[in-house]
């Protein structure tokens, strides 16, 4: 049986803290004129189940150390899972090595010294499950009975899950900055099959959180998985025509994605974006809008500073439909002549503002199309904003859910489909990064038999 989560041995931050010092002071004697180290640790439990029966119970214990140097301005990185400190002053002593062969890059080197942070805010991201293997096992059959007991037609499962996981990140570099933060992620999640005649329809649902206390109930999430499943049953095909089409929240959040990706530093300075040189155009609707909110409490995407230690803080992406910058880090920032955005690593709460029209309304609003509940396939192109994606969903007409469909394709150019959302819902999906409802687009090649 596993550990439980709750009685391994997690380092503070305290102790994280010590070996980033530790190896700041090791680059220091062997020259490097600047040094950064992040060490984190984390431990969990995982355990599923498959009709009726346990499968797997998991512990993981993940820890790991990653040191980057320079000399001047060659850079070496090097990174080490073994947290002695012999094995420290080693790695540190691998990245001294490489940054001696590397060419010099007049953009590498640590954040600015005015980015960095200067106070670590409480964002409450930490909240331990004390959940014993036994008691998770319990839940997820809970889960998996509840999915299959929705209807006779539910005939098979691909199992259901319970995970919990906590840890601690620690970052410092010879600039002064040295901080640590928890945070835990618990998650509870079913998918299931339904049959009728020769046809078969699998769908899932799932419930995630940094507090375990604000999951869904293991009941609730799989009813909601049978539920999503059974619906499916009698999909039909579609004529390729343009309809207006509705992204259902969980699937909106992959346009944003795309988006997003498309206006990273990486990819401006690269040259190898849909987006270049965006800044200042319109590229969504002159309603549409797009913050940033790296200091919600306990959401899933919140940090105190970014993975450079630059202070995180709230910004605009996008008003009034206008891209008003990019998705920075600092060596990106530097490369564009721009600053840092605190955004290396990633975005940190992304908040999608639509007009207050729920569900029900999302469908009345585009009357007769197709809503999207599925995305299938990586048909994206970022550098032509080309998208083409295989889809299942449901027809709508006069508003109302009519039959669901399968296997087809929708199809556009993402610069093209911005341009063309007519409303995003309140029905918003916080289970992410990105947080958005419901996305309307007035029309979108669908092709399907």
């Amino acid at each position: 049986m596993a550990i439980e989560p709750s009685s391994a041995p997690v380092a503070d931050g305290a102790d994280l803290l010590a070996l980033v010092e530790l190896a700041l002071e090791e680059a220091r004697a062997l020259g490097a004129s600047q040094a950064e180290a992040a060490v984190s640790m984390d431990v969990g439990l995982s355990v599923s189940v498959r009709l009726g029966e346990v499968e797997t119970v998991e512990y993981q214990r993940d820890r790991g150390m990653g040191v980057t140097v320079y000399f001047g301005t060659r850079k070496g990185s090097a990174s080490t899972a073994d947290l002695s400190p012999a094995m420290l002053c080693e790695t540190v002593a691998k990245a001294c090595s490489i940054a001696r062969f590397t060419a010099e890059d007049p953009c590498a080197g640590l954040a600015d010294p005015d980015t960095l942070a200067t106070e670590i805010p409480d964002l409450d991201l930490a909240h331990p499950w004390d959940v014993t293997p036994e008691r998770a096992c319990e839940m997820a059959l809970e889960c998996e009975a509840a999915a299959m007991a929705v209807d006779a037609r539910i005939t098979n499962s691909e199992g259901a899950g319970v995970s919990t996981h906590r840890g601690v990140r620690a970052y410092g570099n010879s600039l002064g900055f040295l901080a640590a933060y928890p945070g835990t992620v618990h998650s509870l999640s079913c998918a299931v099959l339904g049959s009728s005649g020769e046809e078969m329809e699998r769908d899932y649902w799932y419930s995630t959180a940094r507090d375990w206390r604000a999951l869904e109930s293991a009941v609730s999430v799989g009813r909601a998985s049978g539920e999503r499943a059974v619906r499916r049953l009698g999909a039909r095909q579609l004529g390729t025509m343009k309809v207006p089409v509705l992204f259902a929240p969980d699937v909106a959040r992959g346009l944003v994605g795309h988006f997003v990706g498309a206006v990273r530093g990486g990819s401006q300075y690269r040259r190898a974006s849909f987006l270049l040189d965006a800044a200042g155009q319109q590229v969504f609707p002159d309603w549409f809008a797009i913050s940033e909110r790296p200091h919600l409490p306990r959401a899933l995407a919140s940090a105190p500073f970014d993975h450079e230690g630059v202070a995180t803080q709230d910004r605009e992406l996008v008003s009034a439909g206008v891209l008003l910058g990019y998705v920075l880090g600092t060596y990106s920032a530097r490369k564009l002549g721009l600053r840092t955005t605190g955004n290396a690593g990633g975005t940190h709460n992304l908040l999608v503002h639509g007009r207050g029209r729920d569900f029900a309304g999302m469908l009345a609003l585009m009357d007769r199309g197709l809503l999207v509940t599925e995305l299938m396939g990586q048909g994206v192109n970022g550098v032509t904003g080309d998208y083409s994606r295989g889809a299942a969903g449901f027809w709508v007409e006069n508003g109302v859910i009519v039959h669901p469909v399968h296997e087809v394709t929708v199809a556009g150019n993402l610069r093209n489909i911005y341009r063309q959302i007519a409303e995003v819902g309140s029905d918003v999906d916080a289970r992410g990064g990105i947080r958005t409802g419901s996305i309307l687009v007035e029309q979108i090649t669908v092709a399907g038999a």
